[in-house]
């Protein structure tokens, strides 16, 4: 398995290859969606399961246990970018949820790419150093809010990371596994990134398969009944029926 210095590097060079900086708090799903080779599925999976990633020579299926909290879903697109770019054996992989009680060599490596990804190593640690202006061993709850808002991680992988690196005791971590959303309401965030999607949005589908729908249909390659039959199969009933796209649209 690689050190952590080399997926650190990886998780890098892929930030580049998408076009973002190596400091920055990222956008993933957004990132994704620009990305014309990449789908997204967003599907209910058993609680057990983060996400599937399956990859063919023209392909790349990123699905997301849209059942998980927002924080976590973005922590498992990373996991599966690290499956898709780096590991060239793999073609379809399961992820279990929990982070690195595996031992499985390429599990744990596509977690800790997930983490850096998100949050570089020395982003995080510049981001504790001078922002927070705290040293290993004195992170409270505040400060582990600040930190998963600012890198949009979940607490689970916020509080595997810190432990990970020394910056918090595992007797400390047991302190902070309850009130999470409390903890971030009182200091004035919202909960988006502790609960999962709305139900409106557990099922939905962006990205290639989309496009290649739309294509198909320009160039009457496939009648107007199979490209809608296309869009309902990837749960995207609001391109077919225009379901909530225009009401209340403004041009401001």
């Amino acid at each position: 398995m690689k050190e952590k210095i080399e997926i650190n590097s990886d998780a890098l060079s892929l930030r580049k290859h998408f076009g973002e900086d190596v400091y920055s708090p990222i956008d993933i799903f957004t990132m994704l969606s620009n990305n014309e080779e990449m789908t997204s599925l967003f599907y209910p999976m058993s609680e057990r399961i983060s996400g599937i990633c399956i990859r063919d020579d023209d392909n790349k299926l990123i699905a997301i246990n849209s059942a998980l909290t927002y924080g976590r879903q973005r922590f498992t697109a990373a996991h599966e970018l690290c499956h898709l770019y780096f590991h060239d054996e793999l073609k379809t992989t399961i992820c279990a949820k929990d982070i690195d009680k595996t031992k499985d060599p390429m599990e744990i490596e596509a977690d800790r790419f997930a983490s850096y990804f998100l949050a570089p190593y020395d982003s995080l640690n510049d981001f504790i150093k001078n922002k927070l202006h705290k040293k290993k061993g004195s992170l409270d709850v505040n400060d582990i809010v600040k930190i998963e808002q600012h890198y949009g991680l979940s607490r689970q992988a916020t509080l595997w990371r810190l432990t990970n690196e020394d910056y918090l005791s595992r007797d400390a971590v047991e302190t902070m596994k309850t009130g999470i959303i409390r903890s971030a309401l009182r200091l004035g965030y919202d909960d988006k990134l502790y609960i999962p999607s709305p139900k409106t949005r557990q099922y939905f589908t962006f990205g290639r398969y989309i496009a290649v729908a739309e294509e198909l249909k320009e160039r009457e390659l496939i009648s107007n009944g199979k490209y809608e039959e296309l869009l309902l199969n990837a749960f995207r009933s609001d391109i077919v029926f225009g379901l909530d796209t225009e009401e209340g649209e403004s041009y401001d």
